[in-house]
Formats: C-alpha cells, structure tokens, sequence
C-alpha cells in the first residue's frame, strides 16, 4: 500500500491514483481538495492579467503553492 501526503494540508492519501486523487504541480504535491482550492484561487487571477505569459502563470502557480504550504491551507 502507498501513502502520500499532501504538501499544503498535510493529510495522507492512501493508494493515490494521480490525476485522480493526487496532482503535482511545480514539483510539489497536492491532494484533490487543495487542487481545486487553488484551481479557484489561481483562475480569478488570470482572467485579470494582461499580458498573460506563461513564465508569468508558472511563477504565479509556484508562489501560490509555497504561501499555502507557509499557511497549511489555501
């Protein structure tokens, strides 16, 4: 049996399926619930921006991560 742990909640997953129950973004990992917390977060932002770059979204997506794993929630 495997178990992973969410980076920004810190609850386990057991027998994570990925894309399913358990992402990775900007090498960090993330249960379903936090996914779509910061899915929601990040989707109000990027409607706003122009220019929009994808140099710009991956900072963006990376800074959000590293302030919710600061936080323990999104």
């Amino acid at each position: 049996m495997i178990t992973l742990i969410c980076d920004i909640c810190k609850k386990k997953v057991d027998n994570p399926i990925t894309g399913l129950s358990f992402h990775y973004y900007a090498n960090h990992s993330l249960c379903e619930p936090c996914k779509d917390s910061l899915e929601l977060q990040v989707k109000s932002t990027i409607r706003e921006k122009e220019p929009y770059t994808t140099d710009w979204y991956e900072k963006y997506l990376d800074d959000s991560i590293s302030k919710a794993i600061q936080k323990g929630k999104i």
